[in-house]
């Protein structure tokens, strides 16, 4: 089933660290998902995250505030 992975934060160089995180571990390991970077303030704030860059996979947020490891986002993708 495919995953749907949200990378919310203003376009800060940790929130383009956290999207190359994501991406590489997506490429890496095959795995089916759709990457939407979240930029709009207002559509951040609509998920309650007062520190970016946050990551939502399939609508639950898994991380804020800060860049988790590969090994971190891989175990939430399984």
């Amino acid at each position: 089933m495919m995953k749907t992975i949200k990378v919310l934060g203003t376009g800060c160089p940790k929130c383009q660290n956290l999207t190359r995180v994501v991406k590489d571990v997506v490429d890496e390991n095959q795995i089916e998902a759709s990457i939407e970077k979240v930029e709009d303030i207002v559509d951040i704030m609509n998920y309650n995250v007062m520190m970016t860059p946050a990551l939502v996979i399939d609508d639950q947020i898994v991380s804020k505030g800060r860049i988790p490891s590969k090994e971190e986002v891989l175990a939430w993708l399984k």
